[in-house]
């Protein structure tokens, strides 16, 4: 039986880096991927692409409407393995299709995303708090703090200072600098109390 992946991680970790390279390494054995990402992910229009480089144009984008079984039932029956980057913006029902897809389709599901949200809350990200729940395999992709910890925790900095209120998704406009950051924790509460 194929199986459902859920590989989670702090932002920097390589978690689309990963996917490019078991992409590749389908690809180089004759095999068919689809990969796809959420709409909401607006940075690079319908393209994947790393900190480091390499990039890859996706087979789709879905929003929260979109019914993936049917999806892939209809038009990716073929493929040896879906791909999904930024798995933390699934909807729960969209991550029981994709449980579907493994049982009913018998296609293995590889699912990359962050664990948490900004304000270190699984509840901002119902994808990643489903798939915590039901994935067969789940695996945590490492990276490291700027203090060389290894980092666990996403933070968004504000104008150069950390927050963890607003909304769910903020995209730099232009008119405030926004940035994220994964952090370990020691460093995010000295940050949290103003002692950077």
């Amino acid at each position: 039986m194929s199986k459902l992946y859920f590989r989670y991680g702090a932002m920097g970790c390589g978690k689309t880096m990963q996917l490019l390279q078991v992409a590749f390494n389908y690809e180089e054995r004759g095999h068919k991927v689809c990969v796809i990402k959420p709409k909401t992910d607006t940075k690079n229009g319908s393209k994947l692409l790393t900190r480091i480089g390499p990039e890859r144009e996706t087979d789709f984008c879905f929003d929260k409407k979109t019914n993936i079984f049917e999806k892939i039932a209809k038009k990716y029956l073929k493929v040896s393995c879906i791909l999904i980057d930024e798995a933390q913006f699934l909807t729960k029902k969209q991550v029981d299709e994709l449980l579907k897809i493994t049982t009913d389709l018998n296609i293995p599901v590889m699912a990359y995303g962050l664990r948490l949200n900004f304000r270190q809350e699984d509840g901002g990200f119902e994808g990643a708090t489903r798939l915590l729940q039901i994935a067969h395999d789940i695996e945590e992709l490492k990276t490291i703090c700027e203090c060389g910890r290894k980092a666990t925790m996403n933070c968004r900095f504000l104008n150069n200072k950390l927050t963890t209120e607003g909304p769910d998704i903020l995209i730099d406009d232009g008119s405030s600098k926004i940035e994220y950051r994964a952090l370990c924790p020691k460093c995010f509460y000295k940050y949290q109390k103003g002692e950077e």
